[in-house]
């Protein structure tokens, strides 16, 4: 068992575990037991009740956040001829397709997310034993496999956050970041939970929000009211 450290203790006996929490009241206990000295991240983490061993019941997308997150992403963009150079004008930071693929052959990972035109793939596939485990394989429902790579940068520098749920049923994204104002971390929360629910597969039965809790990257968690309670 890890032992916690006195300031987790303190911030974490300002929390009822066994309380849930309207919105308002969780966001600002987050902000409350936020004890680092940088401006952590404010993180979601929703159980849904779906079975991800079914294909017909994975939760997987892309939503751009009102406020971003407070991080600025990093974008390498695998693409050739306009379209990198359509990259390279929307602000991508990285831009190109065999010298990148070959640096992350060797071991190269200075990028948040890559996007990549259709084209790309058939290399990009290659890669997917690096980039398959770090979450940073381009994916065309979450808007990174496409041939407007204007778009989907400027989507992921203005605040776009991918979710997929994990194979316990999980869900974790970050929503901002302690130094938001409320409003802001709640209008990021709401967002976020409404794609959530849109992306709800037709094969999942029961209930399908179990329970959210939100916490900043070095407080404890707070249970949240859950859609219909």
């Amino acid at each position: 068992m890890v032992k916690k450290g006195k300031r987790y203790t303190a911030a974490a006996e300002k929390v009822n575990r066994e309380a849930v929490y309207s919105l308002e009241e969780a966001v600002k206990l987050v902000k409350e037991t936020s004890s680092a000295k940088f401006d952590e991240s404010v993180d979601i983490a929703i159980r849904l009740g779906v079975d991800t061993r079914k294909n017909d019941q994975q939760v997987r997308g892309a939503v751009v956040l009102p406020n971003g997150t407070g991080k600025t992403q990093r974008v390498l963009v695998l693409a050739r001829g306009e379209k990198a150079k359509e990259a390279e004008a929307a602000g991508a930071d990285y831009v190109g397709d065999q010298e990148y693929i070959a640096k992350i052959n060797q071991g190269w990972f200075e990028f948040d997310v890559m996007v990549a035109t259709p084209d790309m793939m058939p290399e990009v596939g290659k890669l997917g034993r690096v980039l398959g485990p770090k979450g940073l394989m381009p994916n065309p429902k979450t808007g990174t496999v496409t041939m407007d790579v204007t778009k989907a940068v400027n989507e992921i520098k203005a605040g776009k956050v991918e979710f997929r749920a994990h194979k316990d049923g999980n869900v974790h994204a970050p929503i901002g970041k302690v130094s938001f104002d409320d409003q802001k971390l709640i209008e990021n929360f709401n967002t976020f939970l409404e794609a959530i629910l849109k992306a709800k597969p037709a094969a999942a039965k029961g209930v399908y929000v179990r329970n959210i809790a939100v916490s900043s990257t070095m407080g404890p968690g707070v249970k949240v009211q859950t859609p219909g309670r």
